[in-house]
């Protein structure tokens, strides 16, 4: 019955049905067959009901909110202005400014997705003004936009701490110098393609010194509300729930006292939030339907007795899940693969003594390269719909180098745990 329920489930996918209530229906039946129809619908309503009312999720939409009020007040822009007067005259210049502004917005975004959107709007007219490559172009957009899950806050990161249990305001922090390594990986990638290939990535002109510090005014609400929010939580001044709120308050006050936020569009601003989260709660109720089915099949247990019959290593477990999690990324969207794997997953690191933190970072690392792995990396699809006559081959060339580079940072993660959990371990108790 296993095979047949996962059998269904990635039918359902292939047919296109959303993977939320792909999940939520083969759940279903795969509970029903073990309990019977009628306590199938009661476990559902429970794990429906439970999580509704569960306070750890109201992170979610509110960093949500956050996000979506600082695209909307255009900070981005000021951001790729400021990375721009910095590093804009080097080789290739304008593609590691776009690194590096993606990394700033991801510091008050928590979306992947969103920092793509945004970026692309902003950098990609920018590059090909000063005669870039789409090649080099969009794939620095996209390789940047994956920081979005990485850097704090993340959604992706709060989904697996509230699914794990794992302390949230620690994986925020443990994201930080992972997420320094990722721009600086990116930013390697864009000095390796512009020195073999220098007309892909041709300098701008130089901007004065005064001219470059006078561009940093503009970035101070960004850095004030990032400082904010994750100096508040390593300090240990409020919880991560308390450093939403206080968070979606911070934009709402930066927005309005900068004059980039407009009242008439908060009403948007709030639906397409509620829009979000909404869609989000579907494919958590359902990934929680489908784990619950695991559970009373034995899944966890049948894994446990194959990694002991055949003395799998911490090492060799973590490459199974690698590879796992790269095979799903070709079929359904990156959140959908973490919800899937991780109830499966996480009980096997724990068993054999993998930090929670450390691994929450792997996950979220291989989530980010499951953006940018062609042919259905998510930020490869914002990019093609967002970026007028881009050259689908183009792009797919051009996120190797920046593929390569998320590998080697993967590889340095594994190896040196030490990496994710220097800041977690200062944090004060």
């Amino acid at each position: 019955m296993l095979a047949a329920v996962f059998t269904l489930l990635l039918a359902l996918i292939l047919l296109r049905v959303p993977i939320g209530f792909s999940m939520l229906l083969a759940g279903f039946i795969g509970i029903a067959s073990i309990t019977g129809v009628d306590p199938a619908f009661k476990l559902v309503g429970q794990v429906v009901y439970a999580t509704g009312l569960d306070y750890s999720w109201v992170v979610l939409p509110l960093f949500i909110l956050m996000g979506n009020l600082i695209s909307q007040a255009g900070f981005a822009a000021d951001l790729y202005r400021a990375s721009n007067s910095f590093l804009g005259h080097f080789r290739g210049g304008l593609a590691m400014a776009t690194v590096v502004a993606c990394g700033g917005l991801s510091a008050v975004s928590g979306s992947s997705l969103a920092t793509a959107a945004t970026m692309s709007k902003i950098a990609m007219p920018t590059m090909r003004a000063y005669g870039y490559s789409d090649r080099l172009s969009a794939a620095s957009i996209a390789a940047g936009g994956t920081l979005g899950i990485l850097i704090p806050p993340s959604i992706v990161m709060m989904i697996y701490g509230v699914l794990t249990e794992t302390d949230i305001g620690k994986l925020f922090i443990a994201g930080v110098l992972p997420g320094i390594v990722g721009i600086l990986g990116y930013m390697a990638a864009v000095w390796a393609v512009t020195r073999r290939r220098p007309e892909l990535g041709p300098p701008a002109e130089r901007m004065q010194m005064r001219g470059r510090f006078a561009t940093l005014k503009s970035v101070w609400p960004v850095l004030a509300l990032f400082a904010f929010i994750i100096g508040g939580i390593y300090a240990g001044v409020f919880t991560p729930t308390e450093a939403a709120g206080m968070g979606v308050t911070g934009a709402l006050v930066l927005g309005f006292l900068t004059g980039t936020l407009r009242l008439s569009a908060l009403p948007a601003i709030f639906v397409e939030s509620g829009r979000t989260t909404a869609m989000l709660f579907i494919v958590i109720f359902g990934s929680l339907v489908l784990g619950n089915y695991a559970n009373l099949a034995g899944v966890t247990t049948y894994l446990n007795d194959f990694v002991a019959k055949y003395s799998i290593t911490g090492m060799q477990l973590m490459l199974l899940f690698v590879v796992v999690c790269f095979i799903l990324g070709a079929i359904v969207e990156s959140l959908s693969m973490i919800l899937l794997t991780i109830p499966i997953f996480f009980p096997l690191f724990k068993a054999q003594g993998f930090d929670a933190i450390w691994f929450g970072i792997i996950v979220v690392v291989v989530t980010e390269i499951s953006f940018i792995v062609p042919p259905l990396g998510l930020n490869l699809f914002v990019l093609k719909s967002t970026v007028p006559n881009l050259d689908t081959r183009l792009l797919y060339r051009g996120i190797m180098p920046f593929m390569y580079a998320d590998f080697v940072r993967l590889a340095l993660l594994i190896w040196l745990p030490a990496i994710s959990l220097f800041l977690p371990n200062l944090m004060i108790k």
